[in-house]
């Protein structure tokens, strides 16, 4: 490969037909035109135009040339018109990464104004709890996630929260006798808990929490999402353990009530985060801009 604006003052000439009207649109002079059509036909060793009565045109060889060069040419000026689309957001993807509770309690309603004002910007959400969405981070497959905390601090990621969470016990009819007693940490020992599977931050939460207080819970069940919890409390199989917006609608029918605890558990936030290193889309720049901005107001 010789230099390739040798190939570009090529192409200009030999779509015009013209040094003149080239350099005229590549805004330099005739002789740098001349000059640079004469250095790559040196450089390749064949004569590439014949002179003509009206200006130039191309020699055999220089059509089969000119075949090639025009369709890499078109190729970039239509990436060019790509990346244009891209940053005016007519077009390009965003790849988040999101839990059922996040994408549920925070995201959502930000996808939805995004994609009114944004229709032609494609939205994948990679959903995973956050252990595996700050993996997904790590690894370049999202250009960010939603989690909640508690995460370790990584080097390299960064976070800032958006939202406080409230996590609560909750239980059915069954468990009536619990509703007006103030219920101490180490009574939790004692009673049928259901918590997420240990892989979850809401789970190293409660376990970290409980371990400095030298309580270690066995649940009769491990579930997969907090909706499940709040489903299998509904039906009195135990006392689940949630964040208090998925058992909100729950609460308010009268179906579950919250346990009242002998001390106040500490509240989480669910958190942005992103590679402080990766230059973002502009899709993906402007969606957390306008989260940005709900998160100022």
């Amino acid at each position: 490969m010789f230099n390739l604006e040798y190939y570009k003052v090529f192409y200009f000439v030999a779509s015009c037909g013209s040094v003149t009207m080239a350099a005229e649109q590549l805004a330099i002079s005739q002789p740098a035109v001349s000059q640079s059509v004469r250095q790559l036909e040196q450089a390749l060793g064949i004569k590439l135009f014949k002179r003509t009565a009206k200006g130039v045109c191309l020699t055999t060889e220089g059509q089969v040339l000119f075949e090639y060069v025009a369709k890499g040419y078109e190729w970039i000026r239509q990436g060019e018109r790509k990346l244009a689309q891209m940053k005016n957001l007519d077009q390009g993807e965003i790849n988040i990464g999101a839990s059922d509770m996040t994408l549920r309690f925070y995201l959502l309603p930000f996808l939805e104004q995004f994609h009114q004002q944004y229709p032609g910007i494609k939205v994948t959400v990679s959903n995973a709890p956050t252990p595996r969405t700050l993996e997904y981070l790590k690894q370049g497959k999202i250009d960010f996630g939603i989690v909640s905390s508690p995460f370790p601090s990584e080097k390299g990621i960064a976070s800032r929260k958006v939202k406080e969470i409230e996590d609560v016990f909750v239980a059915g009819k069954a468990f009536s006798d619990c509703r007006d007693k103030q219920i101490s940490f180490s009574m939790l020992e004692q009673l049928p808990l259901i918590l997420l599977e240990k892989r979850t931050s809401t789970r190293s939460f409660l376990d970290s929490f409980l371990e400095k207080k030298k309580i270690r819970l066995k649940p009769e069940f491990e579930l997969a999402t907090s909706d499940m919890i709040v489903q299998f409390s509904a039906r009195n199989l135990g006392i689940g353990f949630v964040v208090k917006d998925f058992a909100m609608e729950a609460l308010e029918k009268g179906e579950l009530f919250a346990l009242k605890l002998e001390q106040p558990l500490p509240k989480r936030h669910f958190c942005v985060v992103t590679k402080t290193d990766d230059i973002l889309t502009a899709a993906a720049a402007r969606l957390l801009e306008m989260m940005r901005q709900e998160s100022d107001e």
